[in-house]
């Protein structure tokens, strides 16, 4: 039995080893945080709530239903750290270096399990990726940690080894674009601080663009711009429209709200919009209170989630990608243009079906989960999309719902956060039939649109 049961894990879709590997994870996390040496005394949790914190974590959203600063211990802060980097480099990542260390060969499908976690190019060999990748995150951890503990220090006069472990949880939060703090309001109370919020912005930036895009950043400076990939230019040119539209539109939306940034000077309140519009792609962390956010700016909330970060981050949503293949599309068609053309190239229409296909199963799944809490629960909508789109873009933010969830709500959110953390294509791929490459052409006829 356990033979058979091996070769079929062996023979496992990389998509279905991504989604084990994150469920096998997440049920060891829980255990260990209702352990009692994870929790602050007389504390008490739930396995569902154990459940819920990790999975936040490993899915690097930060939504949660209890304070984490005052429910768990140091000890479970640490747990919950490993699990966001754990998250945040994949699951695939840990699993392949534990491999490299013990000497032990990797298989061609684990091997391209892991491109695929990490929406890598299938050319590079693995030890020289996996070493990428760990430096790449070490060294813009390490700087943000470095900035954040002096800030701790020189500001909130902490101790050095109170102020180091803030750091670091905080660099890696924001660099894994998580969205947890050990502060209860966030980062609320730093609204004016020009040192946390760009250094929380800078890693956040930098997790949300992507590996991929990061080495061929280095590379583009080394050799030339010639050297930037199509990826990564995408990317880039769609995160700073995103960055800088979104920071515009919050600083005009918000200018005069007396319960947001109406209440700041001019520079705090363009600092202030900035932080916001960075982190409402997908990192969750909020300088403002965000149950006081206008409408308008609250819609606006919507879509810079739903879109996110970049293929191959540590963040989720769409991605910018997807997004911008769909945008030239649609510019395309109305310019009359028959093929989709940006930076002097051709993208094949086989990229723009799977960027359709991710669009419209990710509404279709946002949809119907935000019907079922709507039925389920007693919450208005604009609560529940917010939450919804937070958890399934990964972001973490949300108007105050979470931890009145009902149970049935709860599990919904954290089925929601596997999805949107592994992408809605993983979860299609894993529970449809292998591809089948017809032998045969139906005949074509033309339909009527718009």
């Amino acid at each position: 039995m356990m033979k058979i049961s091996m070769k079929s894990i062996k023979n496992m879709s990389s998509s279905r080893k991504m989604i084990f590997g994150f469920i096998g994870s997440t049920v060891i996390g829980a255990l260990l945080l209702m352990f009692p040496f994870s929790l602050q005394k007389d504390e008490h949790i739930s396995f569902l709530t154990a459940f819920f914190t990790i999975t936040s974590a490993i899915c690097v959203t930060g939504l949660s239903v209890v304070d984490v600063s005052k429910v768990f211990s140091p000890v479970g802060w640490t747990i919950i750290l490993i699990f966001i980097q754990l998250g945040g480099l994949g699951v695939m990542t840990f699993s392949s270096t534990i491999f490299l260390i013990t000497g032990k060969k990797m298989t061609f499908s684990e091997r391209m399990t892991l491109k695929d976690e990490r929406n890598a190019d299938g050319s590079e060999e693995i030890k020289v990726f996996i070493k990428k990748i760990f430096k790449t995150v070490f060294v813009i951890e390490g700087i943000g940690a470095v900035i954040l503990t002096y800030f701790f220090i020189n500001d909130l006069h902490y101790s050095f080894g109170k102020a180091l472990y803030y750091g670091i949880f905080h660099a890696v939060s924001a660099f894994c674009n998580a969205g947890f703090s050990l502060f209860s309001t966030g980062l609320e109370g730093f609204a004016g601080s020009v040192v946390l919020n760009l250094s929380i912005a800078y890693l956040i930036i930098l997790g949300g663009i992507g590996f991929a895009v990061i080495n061929s950043f280095i590379l583009g400076i080394r050799k030339g711009i010639k050297k930037f990939n199509l990826t990564s230019k995408l990317a880039i040119l769609i995160s700073v429209f995103l960055t800088f539209g979104g920071m515009m539109a919050i600083f005009i939306l918000e200018y005069n709200n007396p319960n947001t940034i109406g209440k700041f000077n001019f520079v705090d309140k363009l600092m202030a919009a900035f932080f916001q519009s960075v982190t409402l792609r997908t990192a969750g962390f909020n300088t403002v209170p965000l149950a006081g956010l206008n409408d308008g700016t609250v819609f606006l909330s919507y879509i810079l989630m739903f879109i996110g970060a970049s293929p191959g981050s540590t963040g989720g949503g769409l991605k910018t990608t997807t997004i911008g293949v769909i945008v030239f599309y649609v510019l395309g068609v109305v310019k009359g243009r028959e093929n989709i053309e940006l930076f002097n190239r051709r993208i094949g229409w086989d990229i723009l079906n799977k960027a359709l296909a991710i669009l419209v199963i990710s509404l279709m799944y946002v949809g119907i989960i935000i019907m079922l809490i709507l039925t389920y629960d007693n919450f208005g909508l604009k609560e529940v999309i917010y939450e919804v789109i937070s958890a399934f873009a990964t972001v973490g933010v949300t108007l105050g719902i979470t931890p009145n969830l009902n149970v049935l709500s709860q599990i919904l959110i954290i089925i929601t956060m596997f999805v949107g953390r592994l992408g809605p294509m993983t979860f299609a791929l894993a529970i449809g039939e292998k591809k089948i490459k017809e032998q045969y052409e139906y005949p074509k006829e033309n339909i009527v649109v718009g």
